[in-house]
């Protein structure tokens, strides 16, 4: 495999916002995505090209990639893109649902004859669509929050959405129909909360979008990661691998601020009876769709039972937890899925990760510069668990307001190891003059 090339590119990191303003929270969190995958991939001999936000080139020496091009502010990135796909042999596309993004860029890929390890071209219109995904569940019979298109002629129509709120006689989110996690989710209580948003919902919804509203489950927000290795040669014969099952820390503000993701751990308790029911489902659900690596949406209501939400066409940031309770290679079941494996579902997991975000202030007195080029190095050789260092993204590199942003994933035996490791960490920013905001 060492003369093979392959392609690995993740939308926010690697240039797909290259001409807007991004916050540092979502281009530390692709970054880690993209840092872990290509360390796999890497593992298993790969020549590996990449893309990199010039505003992060700092981050490349962290990156065990043999080529990576550098995509600036006046870039076409999708041209870019494209000649780094005619370079390689294979690709692993990690990018958005909304607006076709991951659509668009996987049929660059196919349109120029490589192999896709990544979802292919039916999975992804089967997951992006919120309304396809409902319906979908919906013919396989299993347990789905009602879900319904919101109406829209010159603005949305708040008297749908109140006849909506008041059949279903429970809390309701709202939510861009080609969302992709936790992005610009609305949760409500009450009528008079659902007016006050609609007085002013154009300033927080994109117009250019569909939205959907849809029943809120109380419980217990959960996803399971999953390969499904279906072989080419017997594609009516699914082998569905449940990596695990993660705890998704989703935080719903209210009905003005948007939700937020903080991260989650992995495997979440009781695991073992959790992925049997899981496994009693999904077999008698068509996943035909999905070949590779992908992530199911559930809820887990506290009389047990399981109620899905939506399904992610890609590789999504629990696999940066995933990882490190693993005895093997996630990314090899996907190269090799067309040879016979060990039964992996049998495979007990090693360990606990916590993977979350930190949001830091730099209260010392050293430049941006000196922070990348001395402070950064000591703190990732003192961390291992960093997967992205402290990055902040801003126009004054003067600027002492400014907010970083990390990525970390612990490798413990349990959650108090985990927690305990995790204020260790804490401790070390502080003494480096990086301060804890959440």
């Amino acid at each position: 495999m060492a003369n093979q090339k392959i392609f690995i590119f993740e939308f926010v990191s690697g240039g797909g916002y290259n001409k807007v303003d991004i916050p540092s929270s979502l281009i530390s969190e692709g970054y880690a995505m993209l840092r872990t995958t290509i360390g796999d991939f890497k593992k298993l001999g790969f020549q590996i090209i990449t893309l990199l936000d010039i505003r992060i080139e700092f981050l490349s020496q962290y990156l065990k990639a043999d080529k990576i091009e550098l995509v600036k502010k006046i870039d076409d990135y999708i041209k870019i893109y494209t000649d780094c796909i005619k370079e390689s042999s294979y690709c692993f596309i990690i990018a958005p649902e909304f607006s076709n993004i991951l659509y668009n860029l996987t049929k660059i890929a196919k349109d120029n004859k490589k192999t896709v390890l990544s979802v292919d071209l039916e999975g992804i219109c089967l997951g992006t669509s919120k309304l396809i995904t409902y319906n979908f569940f919906l013919e396989n019979k299993v347990n789905t929050p009602q879900t319904y298109a919101i109406p829209f002629k010159k603005k949305f129509d708040l008297d749908f959405v109140l006849q909506k709120f008041t059949t279903l006689r429970c809390p309701i989110i709202i939510k861009p129909e080609d969302g992709v996690g936790s992005e610009s989710i609305f949760y409500f209580e009450t009528k008079a909360q659902i007016i006050h948003f609609f007085e002013d919902s154009n300033e927080k919804l994109d117009l250019s979008r569909n939205y959907i509203l849809q029943e809120y489950i109380d419980g217990e927000d959960l996803s399971a990661s999953i390969i499904n290795s279906v072989c080419s040669k017997k594609p009516e014969t699914m082998n569905l691998i449940i990596l695990s099952i993660n705890a998704q820390n989703v935080k719903f503000k209210d009905s003005v601020n948007d939700s937020i993701y903080l991260g989650g751990f992995t495997p979440v308790a009781d695991y073992e009876l959790l992925k049997n029911s899981l496994e009693k489902i999904l077999k008698n659900m068509d996943l035909s769709s999905f070949q590779g690596y992908f992530g199911i949406d559930f809820i887990k209501k506290a009389d047990n039972s399981i109620h899905f939400i939506e399904i992610n066409p890609r590789l999504t940031t629990s696999y940066i937890g995933i990882r490190n309770i693993l005895e093997y290679n996630p990314l090899e079941v996907i190269f090799n899925r067309d040879k016979p494996s060990l039964n992996l579902n049998r495979l007990p997991h090693q360990g606990f990760s916590k993977f979350n975000q930190l949001e830091l202030k730099y209260v010392g007195d050293e430049t941006s510069n000196e922070i990348i080029s001395t402070i950064i190095p000591k703190l990732m050789s003192l961390i291992p668990e960093i997967v992205t260092p402290p990055i902040a993204l801003s126009k004054s590199a003067m600027d002492r307001d400014l907010l970083y942003y990390c990525f970390i994933a612990t490798k413990t035996k349990d959650l108090d190891s985990s927690e305990n490791r995790i204020s260790k960490i804490i401790k070390i920013f502080n003494d480096y003059n990086f301060k804890m905001i959440k």
